[in-house]
């Protein structure tokens, strides 16, 4: 594994690639200038700096996904302290304009994006928004063309992955896909998410179309890059998102039959730390433990917190807890202050890894801590695409059918819990895969998004024998509010520095802010364009 992205990182850290033309991976801005680039190995040290340049936005993207959803809260709520305020408000929906975590992942991810432009620029990559295709043209540096196609490739999933996020957590954004001066920047406005989708379908198609289509082996020297497997699998995601299921389908059957990708026999043997890029993970953002500044932050973040190091060295900030609905059982009793609904994941295996429990009462997120020296330097990686959630998308993407359970319970055998019902409803279907999505991938800040799109590809998930029958909506709103009324008793209605009623909850859970505000930073910047804000703030 001495090749993968992750240990070419760790030498472009200390190398030199000549007297001048340095690389430093934990720069601001992560890449040297466009003209920097006149090799082929001078463009594959950009394009590792563009992988490393995922990580900083992830260390708050879980507070933008999976914090905003049902899965996980902010507990507590007696801090003062300015972050855990701002994590409060997203954990509300109810977050202002000048959100300091907001504008955090808004600006390290636009800075990525801008490495990518960069790169996709010197390797000749250039999108024509008039076709909707990436287009090739010939480069002055010392590379061949399909070096430069294959660096492009990587180049186009990284800055689709980008734009995805970016699209379904704000909206319309800045559209920026070629290297531009600050100045120029002012003179761009926000596009339509019909544009946005426009670009992603473009990258990823590129990505397929010029990247290694090799199948999966556990030896091969291009683990940790993005390869035609990846770029499939998130293009039927983006596809899944837009209902166009057939198409989600036929790429997802070709990962399938031909990327050599396969379960883990276990759960836990997924996130080992001594068994990372295994058989079924087809991307992860990637990290080194040890010193070197390429630590994984998050363990920290997410250990219980005044722990000390009884959980990891460094002690824990006690973020993005797990919610009591999917850790421990309530009360049956409708009148009882300890009343609420589960959905508690039926497999003690994968409890096991997803969630931990310090003292009596402290549950946390557990499946990201490994042993460190150093406090915010976890050697764990994070897994964005699982050959598990190719075969769940397939499920969703055919809908009810005895094949779709059948792939269901392939899940289930591996968590070893009972089997489906080879026949089901419609409704039971649906409930049965979104419940086995949210165990699955439990704090993978995959649930946000899942609960957006089940708006589009689920239509009975408010059926009349939920416990919260006075609910009337479909998808996303409904299962936030229903989110809401569940742990108002126990969660919500204890937080006396930001104190919020179960009306205010449930008025802030609606479809304008689902989607988060523009960085007002950006609106107030711009002396040159009106930059129209988000509705609802």
């Amino acid at each position: 594994m001495k090749n993968s992205i992750k240990y070419l990182s760790i030498v472009l850290l200390v190398a030199i690639s000549s007297c001048s033309d340095y690389i430093d991976l934990n720069s601001e801005s992560n890449i040297i200038a466009e003209n920097y680039y006149s090799n082929y190995t001078e463009l594959q040290t950009g394009l590792t700096a563009c992988y490393n340049g995922l990580q900083k936005p992830l260390s708050d993207e879980w507070s933008l996904t999976e914090l905003r959803s049902d899965n996980t809260v902010m507990d507590g709520g007696t801090s003062t302290s300015t972050p855990n305020l701002d994590l409060a408000f997203l954990d509300q929906f109810y977050p202002p304009t000048t959100h300091q975590g907001l504008y955090k992942y808004w600006l390290n991810t636009y800075n990525n994006i801008k490495n990518t432009n960069t790169v996709l620029n010197a390797a000749g990559a250039n999108y024509n928004p008039t076709t909707g295709i990436i287009e090739y043209e010939s480069v002055s540096i010392d590379a061949t063309a399909d070096q430069c196609k294959k660096i492009a490739a990587e180049a186009s999933f990284i800055r689709a992955y980008h734009y995805f996020n970016l699209v379904r957590l704000y909206g319309r954004v800045f559209l920026i896909d070629e290297p531009i001066t600050p100045e120029q920047a002012k003179t761009i406005n926000r596009s339509s998410v019909t544009d946005n989708y426009k670009l992603i379908e473009a990258d990823l198609l590129n990505a397929i179309t010029n990247g290694n289509v090799a199948a999966f082996t556990a030896n091969s020297v291009d683990l940790g890059h993005a390869n035609v497997w990846a770029a499939k699998a998130l293009l039927a995601k983006v596809y899944l998102t837009l209902n166009r299921k057939a198409e989600a389908a036929t790429l997802l059957n070709s990962i399938i039959s031909s990327g050599g990708y396969s379960l883990q026999d276990t759960y836990e043997s997924v996130f080992s730390v001594n068994n990372e890029m295994n058989s079924e993970i087809l991307f992860a953002i990637r990290f080194k433990g040890g010193g070197l500044g390429m630590g994984n932050p998050l363990s920290n973040l997410f250990a219980p917190t005044n722990s000390g190091n009884a959980i990891i060295n460094g002690d824990g900030k006690g973020y993005n807890t797990p919610v009591l609905e999917i850790t421990k059982p309530g009360s049956n009793n409708p009148s009882s202050p300890n009343y609420y609904v589960n959905n508690i994941d039926p497999s003690a295996v994968r409890k096991g890894v997803n969630i931990g429990l310090y003292g009596t009462s402290d549950f946390y997120v557990k499946k990201y801590i490994s042993p460190t020296v150093l406090a915010n330097d976890s050697e764990n990686d994070w897994p964005v695409i699982r050959y598990a959630d190719v075969l769940l998308m397939k499920a969703e993407a055919d809908g009810n059918s005895t094949a779709s359970i059948d792939i269901i319970n392939r899940i289930r055998t591996r968590a070893l819990i009972p089997l489906l019902p080879t026949t089901a409803t419609l409704a039971v279907f649906e409930k049965a895969l979104a419940d086995e999505r949210r165990w699955e991938f439990a704090f993978e800040n995959q649930r946000w998004f899942d609960i957006l799109r089940f708006s589009t590809t689920m239509s009975s998930l408010s059926a009349s024998t939920d416990p919260f029958p006075g609910l009337k909506l479909q998808g996303a709103e409904y299962i936030m509010k229903k989110h809401f009324t569940n742990m108002y008793r126990k969660i919500y209605s204890s937080f006396n520095v930001l104190p919020v009623t179960l009306t205010e909850l449930q008025s802030n859970a609606n479809v304008d802010r689902f989607l988060l505000p523009i960085p007002q930073y950006e609106i107030d910047t711009n002396s040159f364009l009106t930059i129209p804000q988000n509705p609802g703030y």
